[in-house]
């Protein structure tokens, strides 16, 4: 697999084009990290599709690296006769953990095509990239199969092997879409108390009550989103309020004036991260 410098050479073109004030362009600082971290590319405080891309690639990076170690594991193992047979059930243990990597290197990939596809970013070299971290990808899933085969010509039972990528595929792909499914409801504090998403508790005398989530609030009220891909969510209102848990750094509430014109999600992973569920009072 290359080195990244020709990765982080054509990231500026591919999603700084047109943008005078360069927002989403590695600057020089992060250029040389990126360059001296060697393949684990280290990019902080970028865009965060750019940031989503470079840690996608260092991911299957990985991924190719322990293939990489298994395949030496599995060579050194299968030398002679009496080892093979000493360490069958470990050979097959490593095959079957490539063939898991693989799946999870082509999973990722095909969220990185989908997300560069549904990008307005769009760039020649970087779907370039793409395709050809695709061939490397077909390359290894080639090598590890004729390895399997080699193996099986040697007498090593390779019967208990999960390799159908597509039965893989599909389970994983459930999994991650419950993984990544969010939900957000906004309105002002009585039209929210009103359809059952908010109630008010505490205080004395009715006076000094709090805001908060109903135990058995009604989920049919919330919109359903892909938090992996949700970075925006238009409010058009003069004020904003978070009910619900997510960290601080991860959001920010925006508009011109001092208005709420929308919440800007920073880092989707940390700010999904305590709740699933998003409420924002508006005024």
């Amino acid at each position: 697999m290359k080195k990244l410098i020709y990765l982080i050479a054509l990231l500026p073109l591919a999603f700084g084009c047109g943008n005078g004030n360069k927002e989403g362009v590695l600057s020089a600082e992060d250029s040389l990290t990126a360059i001296t971290g060697g393949q684990q590319v280290r990019i902080h405080n970028q865009d965060s599709s750019i940031q989503s891309f470079i840690l996608g690639f260092n991911e299957i990076q990985d991924n190719l690296d322990a293939i990489k170690e298994k395949e030496k594991m599995i060579t050194a193992s299968s030398k002679d006769a009496e080892t093979r047979k000493t360490k069958e059930e470990q050979i097959v243990a490593d095959i079957q953990a490539m063939y898991d990597l693989m799946n999870k290197n082509k999973q990722r990939l095909a969220a990185m095509r989908k997300k560069f596809n549904d990008s307005n970013k769009k760039n020649e070299e970087l779907e370039k990239f793409i395709t050809r971290l695709t061939t490397d990808i077909e390359t290894k899933d080639a090598e590890i199969n004729d390895l399997k085969t080699q193996l099986e010509k040697l007498n090593v039972e390779m019967a208990t092997l999960n390799t159908n990528y597509v039965e893989v595929t599909q389970e994983s792909a459930v999994k991650t879409e419950k993984l990544n499914t969010a939900f957000y409801a906004f309105g002002t504090a009585k039209e929210l108390i009103k359809n059952g998403v908010l109630t008010k508790e505490g205080g004395f005398i009715g006076l000094g009550k709090i805001q908060k989530m109903k135990d058995d609030f009604n989920k049919n009220y919330f919109i359903k989103v892909d938090a992996s891909v949700t970075n925006e969510i238009i409010l058009g209102a003069k004020k904003a309020k978070i009910v619900t848990t997510h960290p601080a750094g991860s959001y920010k509430i925006v508009g011109a004036d001092g208005k709420a014109e929308k919440l800007v999600i920073n880092n989707t992973d940390d700010f999904w991260s305590a709740s699933k569920y998003l409420v924002i009072v508006v005024e």
